[in-house]
C-alpha cells in the first residue's frame, strides 16, 4: 500500500491510495449542514517558558517590553538573568494554530525586539475556560497581575 493525495491512481498500479479520514468529531466552527458556524476562533492562555545562557537583566527587560510593544496582546513576563517566562493570549481556530504561533512567537521577534538567543523549553496552551475554572478552584498561574515585565 503507499500513501499519497486522493485521486485518480497512477498508470499500471493496482495499489490503493490511503487518505485522511475525518475523526467523526464536528467541527465546532462548522454546523450541521456545512454551513460555517461564525465562531471560527477561540481565545487561549499562552505560557511560553524560555531559557539559555545568561544575559544582562537590563538588556533582558529591555528585549521583553520592546517584545510587548510590537506584540500588544502580551499580559506578563518575568526574567531571569537566563530564562524568562511570557503570558498571554492568543486569538486561534484551535489549540494547534494557538501553538504554532506561539511556538514561532520567540524566533519571529528575535531580532526586532533583540531578544536573547534563548531556546523554548516549555509551552502551554489552555482555552478560556479550562483557564477560568483553574483560577475559580485555586490552581494554576494566578491572572496577569500587576501587567508588564517584571523581575521573578
Amino acid at each position: 500500500m503507499r500513501r499519497g493525495r486522493p485521486g485518480a491512481q497512477p498508470k499500471g498500479t493496482a495499489e490503493r491510495t490511503l487518505t485522511s479520514v475525518g475523526s467523526g468529531t464536528p467541527d465546532p466552527a462548522v454546523r450541521p449542514g456545512g454551513e460555517p458556524s461564525g465562531d471560527v476562533s477561540r481565545l487561549w492562555h499562552i505560557t511560553l517558558s524560555v531559557s539559555g545562557s545568561e544575559a544582562p537583566l537590563k538588556e533582558v527587560r529591555r528585549a521583553l517590553e520592546q517584545l510587548a510593544h510590537d506584540h500588544p496582546f502580551l499580559l506578563t513576563s518575568r526574567y531571569a538573568n537566563d530564562h524568562a517566562e511570557i503570558r498571554y493570549w492568543e486569538e486561534a481556530r484551535d489549540l494547534h494554530d494557538a501553538a504554532a504561533v506561539a511556538l514561532r512567537l520567540w524566533g519571529e521577534h528575535r531580532s526586532t525586539a533583540r531578544l536573547p538567543p534563548w531556546e523554548i523549553v516549555g509551552l502551554e496552551v489552555i482555552d478560556r475556560e479550562t483557564y477560568h475554572q483553574r483560577i475559580a478552584e485555586g490552581h494554576g498561574p494566578l491572572p496577569a497581575t500587576p501587567v508588564g515585565v517584571h523581575p521573578f
